[in-house]
């Protein structure tokens, strides 16, 4: 390949991975979500997957079971979704379904009935980006696209050309209906993860899992 050819696909390459990084899709407190409100700026969480959240200091210790809601596909004006077809937000949604109730139950026994020592747990789809077909993948192999990956990958950044998932989660005491928690995160794979880049949904799917597993972390 020629030099000029080559310096030129490395050029592109780094400004498409410059203008992924500073074009990101940032979460907004969304206005159309039960507890939006409450919601304030997060200052403990410098990584930017949990931009804003609430507490009431729950003592998580004191639940036992969970009832979690249906994910809901949010229909805001604030929707961060893009051009995203209804069929690929209906796939997220279910995905999502199906891995945080995995997750809870393996802390929490699942029930629909509003007992004491039972949490609810409710989930709103608010934004999803797919991959950029081939240049995603084509970006973790390239020359350019390794040394923006690689440093995104220490800073725990997103990757290049890549997809991912935003979400609302709102907990509250089943029996009383109060609000325990709240918060939106936007959640990503590594952005060396060549794996997730293979794939429209891939990604927004590996931040949905990493999502779940966050929530688990926070209610143990």
């Amino acid at each position: 390949m020629p030099m000029n050819s080559q310096a030129n696909r490395l050029a592109m390459l780094m400004l498409c991975a410059s203008l992924a990084g500073c074009a990101g899709v940032q979460p907004v407190p969304y206005s159309e979500v039960a507890s939006s409100a409450h919601l304030a700026p997060n200052p403990s969480d410098s990584s930017g997957r949990v931009p804003y959240r609430y507490s009431s200091g729950a003592d998580w210790r004191g639940y036992n079971k969970v009832i979690i809601e249906p994910v809901v596909v949010y229909r805001g004006r604030d929707q961060q979704f893009g051009d995203m077809s209804e069929a690929d937000k209906a796939s997220l949604a279910s995905y999502m379904q199906r891995r945080f109730t995995e997750r809870l139950s393996g802390r929490f026994a699942l029930t629909n009935q509003n007992a004491p020592n039972t949490l609810r747990v409710r989930v709103t789809l608010t934004g999803a980006v797919t991959n950029t077909p081939v240049l995603g993948t084509f970006s973790r192999l390239d020359v350019a696209g390794a040394v923006y990956n690689g440093v995104q990958t220490v800073r725990d950044g997103e990757g290049s050309l890549t997809g991912s998932v935003i979400y609302a989660v709102e907990i509250f005491d089943a029996p009383s209906s109060r609000l325990l928690s709240a918060f939106v995160s936007k959640q990503y794979p590594s952005a060396y993860d060549i794996k997730a880049s293979v794939g429209a949904l891939t990604a927004a799917e590996v931040g949905i899992d990493r999502g779940a597993d966050a929530l688990m972390t926070q209610l143990r």
